[in-house]
């Protein structure tokens, strides 16, 4: 029994010795995602602020032209609408460096 751990023992060095310590690399096409992760970033940071005007905007000419406030849902489904997409975008900004 002991011949047999003593052989497999010298079998598994020989194969850990053959094994060397692996280089980390990117894998294929890294580069491409990471510049569409970019994009997809900057189109949602500029949708929360295009949001978040457009629902200023609303709630301003409704104010301004002395209508009844119509759609505040609306508004506020749009403030925070752009304000959960812009601070999404804003925090994978700061993921991706």
């Amino acid at each position: 029994m002991s011949t047999v751990l003593s052989a497999a023992h010298d079998i598994y060095g020989t194969v850990l010795a053959q094994v060397g310590n692996p280089t980390p690399e990117a894998p294929p096409m890294a580069d491409k995602i990471l510049e569409m992760t970019r994009y997809f970033t900057w189109f949602t940071l500029l949708s929360g602020v295009t949001a978040i005007t457009f629902a200023g905007g609303r709630f301003a000419w409704e104010k301004w032209t002395g209508g009844a406030l119509q759609s505040p849902k609306m508004v506020a489904g749009a403030m925070l609408g752009g304000t959960v997409a812009t601070s999404a975008g804003t925090i994978m900004n700061a993921v991706m460096g």
